[in-house]
């Protein structure tokens, strides 16, 4: 048995009412809909706060990340885990999770910014980050929880957004330099 089997068999055996609801409330921040709000009020603050290089990265990352997940998706062409077991609707193909990896573009944009930041110092900034981490795991783990995906889509979701996202850390910070 190949460990995405495995796994989904695992979440499959681990259901049950109370945190299917939980998790399902958890995959829609990571969805279209969740990950734009998120980006549109973190680029508006940051645009409020003159930081407009910074709300470039968020901005820019995210908007830029739906069509390359969607080409990237049309490529590999994978097929869901089977539908029974499934607990949302889908239409397009599995790999890589889009869900993971613009949760992963998001998180890793705000924990640049927040990085090039001054505030908050210490504990504090050890929590966000440790938030940041925690969101982009509960948003790729819900995915595999719900059937949606296999836990490589995830994983390769998780990977290809912090590159995404890395890319666009360094193409704004080149843009930064050379002014």
């Amino acid at each position: 048995m190949n460990l995405d089997v495995a796994v989904l068999d695992w979440m499959l055996g681990i259901r049950e009412p109370a945190s299917t609801t939980a998790v399902t409330v958890v995959t829609h921040t990571g969805g279209t809909v969740g990950v734009t709000i998120l980006a549109t009020v973190a680029t508006l603050l940051l645009l409020r706060a003159s930081r407009p290089q910074d709300a470039l990265l968020v901005g820019g990352a995210v908007l830029t990340g739906w069509p390359a997940m969607s080409l990237l998706k049309l490529l590999f062409g994978r097929d869901r885990p089977p539908q029974p077991e499934r607990l949302v609707e889908l239409s397009t193909h599995s790999f890589p999770s889009g869900h993971a990896m613009m949760s992963a573009v998001l998180a890793v944009t705000l924990a640049a910014v927040l990085a090039r930041s001054a505030r908050p110092q210490g504990p504090w900034r050890t929590a966000l980050y440790a938030g940041l981490a925690g969101y982009t795991l509960a948003v790729g783990l819900s995915r595999v929880y719900l059937a949606a995906h296999w836990l490589t889509d995830v994983v390769a979701g998780w990977i290809l957004g912090s590159l995404w996202a890395l890319l666009w850390v360094w193409l704004v910070t080149r843009v930064r330099i050379r002014r």
